[in-house]
């Protein structure tokens, strides 16, 4: 339907170019309902105009045929007409579009133009020879599947799910009602601003910092945060963003905010402080450069209408520049023996647990052990009964298992 009016319309723009006195009125043009390309394209809705330029930068993508007629040679200089645009690819042998070819076509049909999503145009070359591009997001949901980026120097940033829900997840009180708040505003942050006309002072976007130690739900937060509100999460890796060549890592971060712009993101810095940390007395000219670097973060991130999760272990190492630009800091504590009990309660297999299921607990949750700690247990637990073919956990087993972990961190054995 789409492609059949917007054939029309081209050949209605070359009969209005090459012969204006027989050109067809646009009035017998009818444009289709427009809501399902608005739907495609995520825009709320879509002018004929916009409309035009869309599907003008889909038809090498859904019918390259359709642009076949573009490549018309202009015979009095025996090349192709400049006014029409387009550019060459490097394996497609069809019309590639550019700004120009749109602004001719809109042209001819006596239309404005709009916005132009260009890219590519070279050095001092005119603004309109930039391709027109489709979002790689778009071109996935046309083919029915869920855009994710490849992860590469270009995005360095990882897609993380989690097949875990918020009742999985054992916190402190206080702390679940601060995360409501963070999700309260992804919801309903145009209303809040909106209602009492806070956006004149509040920007759009969140930045929150979580901080505590390993192991105590910070990344799983964020993760459901944006399973919660249908927001992929992107977990940036730091250790291809920082860089020592002057110039770099502020490069490597920009390629991150740019691709997440316009996107339902969620961006998670994990052990953040790698990037975010405090200032130093400029004394050399490596100092001035991690100043820089920092200086950059701060514009980037104020400048982010998204969402920004940072994450560390401890809160002292992070500029206080940032932490001043935080809309929430939420600390992520050890659990007490009252939520380790529940969180032993949720995690271990019931066939495991014997008779006195309660005893067996309640010795487990007096050991100091994160959430993700706990989980190490139970995995090495699961080895041993596998190994040995047992079915029933025993306290010994157990303690055993728990003595390992806290030797891996370093702990004194207790108990």
């Amino acid at each position: 339907m789409y492609i059949e009016w917007f054939w029309k319309l081209l050949e209605m723009a070359l009969q209005r170019y090459f012969q204006p006195d027989d050109a067809t009125p646009l009035e017998r043009i009818a444009p289709p309902d427009l809501k399902p390309l608005a739907g495609l394209v995520q825009a709320e809705t879509l002018s004929t105009e916009e409309a035009v330029v869309w599907l003008l930068a889909l038809m090498p993508h859904l019918s390259p045929q359709t642009l076949d007629i573009l490549f018309v040679q202009n015979k009095e200089l025996d090349r192709p007409y400049t006014e029409f645009g387009g550019w060459k690819g490097m394996s497609h042998s069809g019309f590639l579009p550019t700004g120009q070819t749109a602004a001719f076509l809109l042209k001819q049909l006596g239309m404005e133009i709009p916005n132009l999503p260009l890219e590519g145009q070279g050095e001092n070359e005119p603004l309109l020879s930039g391709k027109l591009i489709v979002p790689e997001e778009v071109l996935s949901r046309i083919n029915g599947k869920q855009y994710e980026p490849e992860y590469s120097a270009g995005f360095p940033a990882k897609r993380i799910t989690t097949p875990l829900e918020w009742p999985d997840l054992v916190l402190p009180y206080n702390l679940n009602e601060e995360i409501n708040d963070v999700v309260r505003w992804i919801r309903h942050q145009k209303e809040i601003r909106e209602r009492w006309r806070l956006d004149r002072i509040v920007k759009p976007g969140y930045r929150c910092l979580f901080y505590g130690p390993p192991g105590t739900g910070k990344t799983l937060t964020a993760t459901l945060i944006g399973k919660q509100n249908a927001m992929d999460v992107y977990r940036v890796d730091l250790s291809m963003i920082v860089s020592k060549y002057i110039g770099e890592t502020e490069k490597n971060l920009a390629k991150i905010f740019d691709k997440a712009v316009h996107r339902n993101w969620i961006l998670f810095f994990d052990e953040a402080d790698a990037l975010f940390g405090r200032r130093t007395e400029t004394q050399s000219s490596n100092d001035r450069h991690a100043n820089q670097e920092v200086a950059y973060l701060l514009q980037r991130i104020e400048d982010f209408a998204g969402i920004v999760i940072l994450a560390t272990n401890l809160k002292e190492n992070i500029d206080e520049a940032f932490s001043r630009r935080f809309q929430s800091v939420l600390f992520f504590p050890t659990p007490d023996e009252r939520l380790r009990y529940r969180l032993w309660q949720k995690m271990l297999p019931g066939e495991w647990l014997p008779d006195d299921s309660e005893t067996l607990l309640n010795k487990a949750s007096e050991y100091i052990l994160s959430g993700g700690s706990i989980v190490n247990v139970i995995q090495r637990c699961a080895i041993r009964l596998y190994g040995e073919s047992r079915a029933t956990l025993t306290p010994e087993l157990l303690k055993q298992a728990i003595a390992q972990e806290q030797f891996k961190e370093g702990k004194l054995i207790n108990g």
